[in-house]
Parts: structure tokens; sequence; C-alpha cells
């Protein structure tokens, strides 16, 4: 017969509370600088926030904070995003998650992991109430060669776990190019004729007609859900109205006989300028005319902005568009992995 032990009688300890989760205030500053320090997955310093801050672009109710109150009210985690620096106090929903933080006593992944996500399902659910249809997108600039660094991987690791308990469960890899002065571009081909349009309807056709099997992720899946000509619609509203680059730069790509093959948009963000769009009718992909409209696109911005350098986006799986930015002398410089509900 086994031997036997009595059971020492066990005391069930209640659970921790959760740390207090809010919008930040300004007098949380002073606190909310330490925090930020960016470790092997990135976001903005400290000096960038302050930056931002006073630009706008950051706002203390931009920023939400996780507070342990059963102590003295250490920051336990701090979640920072990114809005128009133009939009009014009443219409002041982010548009994207930039940084996610949780302070170096939080040690194990688990812990940090649920801390976040915890701290990001307050935020989303605030922000659906005063109107956001879906929760911001998050943001993380990494190197290009992260998956080969086993410290970005353990840091992105846990701020995607904690994004997708929080209702960002789909993400996808961009490549970043930068196009700076030092290089030369290439040589106009002479094979199109680049026009202004006025007409925004032109542009309208010209978006809705090369949906066709574009391998571009977002416009894709926007299309499938609310059908080619909103969509095409919608791209127009966005970049014409709340990019800052000048609707005057945009252009139609035309052969000498007039004929549309394409368009390009030139265009900046608040922090340089960019390629915004460019796309190809399906009927006349295949003969490199992408590389023309990038350069035009690049020239534009050259004489409009006289810029440090250009930047550009595509997704990783959109090799035919990474490998015209590589002839037109364009290099990838960095990653952007983006995390949305959708």
């Amino acid at each position: 017969m086994p031997l036997t032990r009595p059971q020492r009688p066990t005391t069930q300890l209640p659970p921790p509370e959760p740390p207090c989760t809010s919008a930040s205030l300004p007098s949380d500053l002073p606190r909310l600088l330490p925090l930020i320090a960016p470790d092997a997955a990135g976001g903005p310093t400290a000096e960038t926030y302050t930056t931002r801050l006073r630009a706008g672009e950051y706002r203390p109710g931009r920023t939400w904070i996780a507070e342990d109150d059963a102590s003295d009210g250490t920051l336990l985690a701090l979640a920072v995003w990114w809005g128009d620096p133009d939009a009014a106090p009443e219409a002041d929903l982010p548009e994207a998650l930039d940084g996610l933080y949780v302070h170096e006593s939080v040690r194990s992944a688990a812990d940090r992991t649920a801390l976040a996500a915890g701290l990001l399902t307050a935020a989303h659910t605030a922000f659906a109430e005063a109107g956001a249809s879906n929760p911001p997108e998050y943001h993380l600039s990494l190197p290009g060669d992260w998956h080969e660094r086993p410290d970005t991987v353990e840091a992105v690791a846990w701020r995607q776990e904690a994004a997708r308990r929080a209702g960002l469960p789909v993400s996808l890899e961009r490549l970043r190019y930068e196009w700076t002065p030092y290089t030369a571009l290439p040589a106009p081909a002479g094979r199109l004729r680049f026009t202004p349009e006025p007409d925004d309807e032109v542009f309208v056709d010209l978006f809705r007609r090369v949906l066709k099997d574009t391998l571009d992720t977002d416009s894709r899946k926007e299309a499938e859900s609310v059908g080619a000509e909103a969509q095409a619609r919608g791209d127009v509203d966005f970049y014409r109205d709340t990019m800052p680059g000048d609707r005057s730069w945009w252009r139609v790509a035309r052969t000498p006989d007039g004929e549309a093959i394409g368009f390009g948009l030139p265009s900046r963000n608040h922090a340089s300028p960019v390629v915004g769009y460019l796309g190809v009718l399906p009927e006349h992909r295949g003969h490199a005319y992408v590389d023309d409209i990038l350069t035009e696109i690049t020239r534009i911005l050259v004489a409009e902005t006289d810029p440090e350098k250009v930047r550009a986006d595509t997704d990783l799986t959109n090799t035919p568009m990474a490998a015209a930015f590589e002839r037109v002398g364009y290099r990838n410089d960095a990653r952007r992995l983006v995390l949305s509900a959708h």
C-alpha cells in the first residue's frame, strides 16, 4: 500500500488588482518620459515624443497609461498613438499606434503581454465609444533583417500578441525605401508624357481601373469590402484631403498619342516627401512603365520640395514594385510591420 501524507492546508490569495488604465494628462509628462525607452522593436524616443507633442501629432488624449494604484502610482505601461495635428479636439481620434512600452520591472513576456493587451483593449474601447469604426493600426518600424535578430524577434513577439488580443490580429509586412539626392535618377525614357489633370473624376477612373489584379494588399482588401468604385473615390479623397502634398503635383502618364497608361501621385506626409501612389493600367503592364512613372514622381518631388530624402513603402509580396524601386535608385533601409483589425 502506498504511503500518503496529509495535505497541508493552502491559502487562496486573491488575484492582484489589475492596473488602472486611462488617457494621460498633461501633468503626467514627467512620469511618461522615463518609460519611453525604445528597445529592439523601435518606437519613438523621449525626444521624439516631446517634439511631436509640441507639434500636436501626439496629445495627452492619444497617450494611454497603466499605473499601479496599489503602490506609489508607478507607470507600468504606456501606449502612444499618432494623429492629425490639425484635428479639432472634438474629432481627436488617433490614426496609428506608434509605440508600446512596459516598465522594466515587468520581466516575463507573459506578464508584459497581458499588461499591454489590457492597456490597448481599454484604449480601443474608448476610441470606439468616441466614434472609431476600427482600432487604429499598430506600425512597427524595424530593421530590414529583423527576422535574423533574436532580440528584435523577442521584442516584437509580445507586442504582436498583445495587439492580437486587443483586436489587431492581421499582420502585413512592408518594405520601406528611401531615395536621396546623392543618387542620380535615370534619364527620361521619352516613352510617356506626364500631364497635370485637374478633374478628380479622371483619377477616380484610373484608381478604379488599376485595382484589377493589384498586388497592393490594402487596396485589394478594401476594394473587396466596399467595391472598386467606392475604394477609388476614397483613395482620391484621402490623397487630396488628408496628405499634405499638393494636388497640382498629380500626373497622368500618357503615350505620345494621348492614350492613358497610368498615373503617379507625388505627395508628402508630416515627416518627408513620399511616393504617394502610382499605378499602371492592367492592359499596359509588363513594359516597365512603372519605372518611368516612379522616376517622374521623384523628379517632381525634387523640384517642388528640395528633399533631403524621398520615402516610399511597398508590400513585401509586391516584388515587381520592389524591383522598380531598386532600378530607379531607391534603397531598402527598413521594414514596417503593420498590425490591423482586418
